[in-house]
């Protein structure tokens, strides 16, 4: 194969959940059958790659300094969500139920992958986290290891400089039926009962 291909078919290997051969077959696909598409990729991964930063208040992908959601002055300033990933933030936002702001990790604390607290930009969080304005913060890391982790870890370098800090409800989804959700959610749903 040419060079020129062989590089394609690396870049395309850098996708999660992408093996050598799905990369050679999208390759492939994009020089055969998709050129118009491949050069459309090429550009839109360029200009993403030049436009797309991080705000310099929440972390999350912005094309300017401070993204739309920590210039929107009706937010509440005094809660701050932490999230893992963009992906997370929007998934929150998509409730309707959040109003306050967010501080996106971008990953979580993963000893074995190499990832600890530096990794996770936590001085910029704690210097967010105590700005003055935030009361509460809201930690919306996932329920993995990691995840829970992560959330013990930012809880106690948080409640140790006086703040406010509360956990994402676990329990049973809405709609579930008990008989088919696992043990360990129902403990958790079971431990994190309220009153009704």
């Amino acid at each position: 194969m040419s060079k020129s291909l062989d590089f394609l078919t690396e870049a395309l290997r850098r996708l999660p959940g992408v093996g050598p051969k799905s990369a050679q077959r999208m390759a492939f696909h994009l020089l055969q059958h998709d050129r118009e598409g491949a050069a459309m990729l090429s550009r839109a991964l360029y200009q993403a790659v030049e436009a797309v930063h991080h705000c310099a208040m929440c972390n999350t992908f912005s094309e300017t300094e401070v993204c739309e959601l920590c210039a929107d002055e009706n937010r509440d300033r005094a809660l701050l969500c932490v999230v893992e990933t963009p992906a997370d933030q929007i998934m929150i936002e998509q409730t309707l139920t959040f109003k306050g702001l967010y501080f996106i990790l971008m990953g979580r604390l993963s000893p074995l992958d190499g990832i600890g607290p530096k990794d996770l930009h936590l001085e910029k969080l704690v210097g967010r986290a105590t700005d003055g304005e935030v009361k509460e913060v809201v930690l919306a890391t996932n329920f993995t290891n990691e995840g829970e982790a992560t959330a013990h870890y930012i809880s106690e370098m948080l409640k140790a400089r006086g703040l406010k800090v509360s956990r994402l409800a676990r329990g049973v989804p809405v709609g579930g039926e008990l008989e088919y959700v696992d043990a360990g959610t129902i403990a958790r749903a079971m431990l994190d009962r309220r009153s009704a």
